[in-house]
């Protein structure tokens, strides 16, 4: 069965254009003008992965991401933006959506995202990329490992995750934490006190890497840093300059 996709675009060349693309790649599409009928389309017939325009008349894209949310709705949530300001990426995040892609776009670059988005809610092999490169399986703590876990928990520098509940802590405090957020957090958490250079995380996360201009990784970063870090505590995550991030707690 070809998977859903339900795209929501004010701008009729636009979704259209896209319409046809999604098409001709394989996908099944309904596309709507705007976020009402989103709204509608998505409790009537929920899609594989929503393809949401931010700006819109009425109820705009971020409103149509905060309703699903606020629903328990936790379908993948691609948002077209055209506004590139980190704030403006950040509200974006902070409603809910997954990713996004900044106007103008490449449809290769769209198709990229959505594929990553789907590949991460579709189950994988537990040992789909090579132990030596990334843990990704449960680890027994050496003495010398900062990291340990069980079968449905991993902790580190402070931090506990429940896989299963998708629940993090920084000791008792409990953080919100979005998809993308949860899974970026997770992948450092499992290689604690290594460097993951900038092309693996955005291979692991999203499964493609858009290159060294894009912002999109350190976005993503800081946000997650400002739920993580507290007054008078260490600082989790670290930039290793010209390499990419690793958690420790110094």
């Amino acid at each position: 069965m070809p998977q859903t996709v339900l795209l929501a675009e004010d701008d009729r060349a636009i979704r259209h254009a896209l319409e046809r693309a999604l098409t001709l790649e394989g996908y099944q599409v309904t596309a709507v003008a705007d976020g009402v009928e989103a709204l509608a389309q998505a409790h009537r017939t929920p899609p594989d992965v929503l393809l949401l325009d931010v700006m819109m008349p009425g109820i705009d894209g971020l409103q149509v991401c905060r309703v699903l949310r606020a629903e328990g709705d936790r379908t993948p949530i691609l948002m077209l933006t055209a506004l590139v300001e980190t704030a403006d990426r950040i509200a974006g995040l902070d409603a809910g959506a997954d990713d996004y892609v900044v106007k103008p776009f490449d449809v290769e670059e769209v198709f990229a995202r959505l594929r990553a988005l789907l590949r991460r809610t579709s189950p994988v092999p537990a040992n789909g990329v090579p132990g030596d490169v990334l843990r990704d399986e449960p680890q027994s703590p050496s003495p010398s490992s900062p990291f340990s876990s069980s079968d449905k928990q991993i902790t580190a520098a402070g931090l506990r995750m429940d896989l299963q509940a998708r629940r993090v802590w920084r000791a008792e405090r409990e953080l919100e934490l979005t998809r993308t957020e949860f899974e970026l957090l997770e992948l450092l958490v499992r290689n604690a006190g290594i460097v993951l250079d900038h092309s693996t995380i955005y291979d692991r996360i999203w499964g493609y890497d858009f290159g060294p201009g894009s912002k999109n990784l350190a976005v993503y970063v800081g946000y997650l840093r400002r739920k993580l870090d507290e007054p008078g505590a260490p600082q989790l995550i670290h930039t290793v300059r010209g390499v990419g991030y690793v958690l420790r707690e110094d």
